[in-house]
């Protein structure tokens, strides 16, 4: 079983049309398809979003009964379908519950003269499922026959970002080195990177783990019970369980496109200017000003391959969940340790601001 990496994400929300105006305005995801009960797909409404190799399928329920309808009333807008490309779904499938996975839905091919997309899915953490996807012929289609294929209304792709990062995932207490063992033994994802971080009396652990080619990454998270509860705690308790906290998209200039966004209204998590009085002396030489990256907000930070850049935005969720990370790659392959406390700090500034 080889997997290449993330092919898209499915959101369920609560109104998709609304969901996909404020990515394609905010962010230049542009609809690139649109699915529902004319298309095989009953009970639902699905959008699909796309600019390079990113792909995000917004999907509402428009029945009581439908999956996406009963998660967003238990956890809100979220994260519920991970696709991971894969050499062989069928093939896949059967190798994952041989090891332990659980069985979602059986394989299924979409076909149309040119392409055949096969899917299979199985469980993941919490209400999340992996879709896993087998793509044959050419790339333009999505799922032939369920997600009609339309022409962008907004224009050329901007290009701001090119790919899914990383997916930061929170867990309960207790959770984080079952989920860790899970990802090992039945994916054969492998931990790269290990962290404690303690910030005004809270603490969480943190263990990153990645695919076998190194083009799925997640970063998992859980609170410390002997720590005062915190911000991992609200996120566990407003999305009523284990949840994709962020999505991480990787762009190659980082300063354009937090300008542009921010030029659209899309609020950042601020840092204190202290923070970037210290960079210098913690990262070495940083190729951009350290005054542009002050006054967009933008972290620094570095592994043993290299430096990478990124900020976090304000979640854009009444429940304050899940929320999106711009990430630009300056030869880091992994993470370094100090924007991991960075974002904690400022995610604790953010929300002792909302009344």
């Amino acid at each position: 079983m080889e997997i290449y990496g993330i092919d898209h994400v499915e959101l369920y929300v609560g109104d998709a049309r609304q969901a996909a105006f404020y990515l394609g305005h905010a962010f230049g995801l542009q609809i690139h398809g649109q699915g529902g009960p004319e298309t095989g797909l009953p009970g639902q409404r699905s959008l699909l979003l796309r600019e390079d190799a990113v792909q995000i399928v917004l999907t509402s329920g428009l029945v009581a009964d439908h999956p996406a309808a009963s998660y967003v009333q238990r956890h809100g807008d979220g994260v519920a379908v991970v696709g991971l490309e894969v050499d062989n779904a069928a093939g896949a499938y059967t190798e994952l519950l041989a090891r332990g996975a659980e069985s979602v839905a059986a394989p299924v091919i979409y076909t149309d003269q040119e392409t055949t997309v096969v899917i299979a899915e199985v469980g993941g953490f919490g209400d999340v499922i992996h879709r896993l996807v087998e793509r044959r012929g050419p790339r333009h289609e999505f799922l032939p026959g369920a997600i009609q294929i339309t022409e962008p209304a907004g224009g050329p792709d901007e290009k701001l970002f090119s790919e899914i990062d990383h997916l930061a995932i929170c867990v309960p207490s207790g959770q984080l080195k079952p989920t860790v063992e899970f990802y090992e033994k039945v994916f054969g994802f492998l931990p790269i990177f290990e962290e404690f971080i303690e910030v005004a009396g809270q603490g969480m652990e943190s263990t990153v783990v990645q695919s076998p080619s190194k083009h799925v990454t997640f970063t998992l998270i859980e609170p410390d019970p002997n720590r005062r509860p915190g911000q991992i705690n609200d996120f566990l308790s407003w999305h009523a369980g284990a949840g994709v906290q962020h999505i991480a998209l990787r762009t190659s200039n980082i300063v354009e496109a937090v300008s542009t966004l921010a030029g659209r209204g899309v609020n950042f998590l601020a840092s204190p200017s202290t923070y970037y009085k210290a960079l210098p002396e913690r990262v070495g030489e940083v190729e951009t000003p350290i005054e542009d990256l002050e006054k967009l907000g933008i972290l620094v930070d570095r592994d043993h391959w290299g430096q990478l850049l990124q900020i976090f935005t304000e979640s854009m969720h009444v429940r304050r969940t899940l929320f999106l990370e711009i990430i630009e790659r300056r030869g880091a392959m992994t993470f370094g340790s100090g924007n991991i406390k960075a974002l904690y700090e400022a995610k604790e500034r953010e929300l002792e601001g909302i009344s």
